[in-house]
């Protein structure tokens, strides 16, 4: 072997309604990519208990979160799409990437910070170490590319860091055992039997602010349902919350400029923008000058045009439980068998007894 084959993982958390900012930020982009790349899309249960143990519809949620793959057009038979748990794996080498990843490294990610606050003696192990598990979750497949935002960067980098350790703590056996590809770390030459894996990013991120705060990202956890649009919702509902979206009493600028220290305006040209795949710069020139009263319209109309298909299509798959049982079950045995294949060289390279 001397490349790694080209492959995207990805995964959403099964935690509340999925929204505007998650389909625009992640789930559109994953069914772009799987014209262009093998993927494996993952419904990552375990990680949703980190920061939360108990919840109330786990299965349901995740259910919903699958649903939500399919309504927006991923193909669950030239790709995999599986639940995490199904895949013990994911857990096994996870351990062993904690035993490979120092504590100054996790202690230095920055949403375990945000997430523990001022309490982090009360914080869970799992949420400190949960990005030794998301590390897992790529390198169980060697993927080579992840779709990344923002918040995930440093998840990735860290993925990075692991992998290039593995190679190098292992290097000498992984190229006894002739299953690595050569590789350059630092100023070395090693073994690498995991790829440094890449981010994908594709095009200008699309952040998705609050419709009732423009300073704020939209939240499933936010308590006004008003803040986002679900991927649920129909039509009407839609409509109804871009017209209550708050705005400022000015008219849309002319000139790109005039969106600076207009948090709300500039939140809703991006996402006109970004329904109709055009620039912040396009949005401007058709409605600069015009009042909220012309412009929400529009994007109302836009957004029902984009989401409701999608919306009702979700709900339809939801309903049947049996179908998204299938196809969670057919992923997680596809999924299972590509794991094992790499966890059973990873045993033999770190020289863990295996009949």
């Amino acid at each position: 072997m001397n490349t790694f084959k080209p492959l995207v993982f990805s995964g959403v958390q099964p935690t509340g309604n999925l929204h505007l900012g998650n389909y625009l930020g992640a789930i559109r982009k994953f069914v772009a990519l799987q014209e262009s790349h093998d993927c494996i899309y993952c419904v990552v249960d375990l990680h949703s208990i980190t920061a939360q143990l108990v919840h109330e519809d786990l299965k349901g949620q995740t259910r919903s979160i699958t649903a939500a793959f399919l309504a927006a057009g991923i193909d669950p038979t030239k790709h995999i799409v599986f639940n995490q748990a199904r895949v013990m794996q994911h857990a096994e080498l996870a351990w062993i990437f904690n035993c490979v990843a120092r504590i100054g490294w996790m202690n230095r990610m920055t949403q375990f910070k945000d997430k523990a606050g001022k309490d982090r003696e009360n914080a869970s192990l799992g949420l400190l170490a949960y990005p030794s598990l998301m590390a897992a979750d790529i390198l169980v497949y060697r993927a080579t590319h992840v779709p990344v935002g923002d918040d995930q960067k440093q998840h990735l980098e860290l993925t990075r860091d692991i992998a290039a350790k593995f190679n190098n703590d292992f290097s000498k056996r992984i190229g006894e055992l002739g299953v690595g590809v050569e590789m350059t770390v630092g100023e070395e030459t090693v073994n690498g039997f995991f790829p440094l894996t890449e981010p994908l990013i594709e095009g200008p991120a699309t952040r998705v602010m609050s419709l009732r705060d423009g300073a704020k990202k939209m939240s499933k956890s936010d308590p006004s349902d008003l803040s986002r649009i679900n991927l649920t919702d129909d039509a009407d509902t839609i409509a109804k919350k871009i017209r209550k979206a708050k705005t400022d009493p000015a008219p849309l600028p002319s000139e790109m400029e005039g969106l600076k220290e207009r948090p709300e305006a500039e939140n809703l040209v991006g996402i006109y923008a970004a329904l109709s795949e055009r620039s912040r710069e396009d949005v401007i020139a058709e409605y600069g000058g015009q009042q909220f009263s012309v412009f929400k319209p529009a994007l109302a109309d836009l957004a029902v045009d984009k989401l409701a298909p999608i919306a009702a299509e979700m709900r339809r798959i939801s309903a049947d439980t049996a179908y998204v049982d299938a196809v969670l079950r057919d992923g997680g045995e596809r999924a299972g068998a590509l794991a094992e294949t790499t966890m059973k060289t990873v045993r033999e390279i770190i020289g863990l007894l295996d009949d």
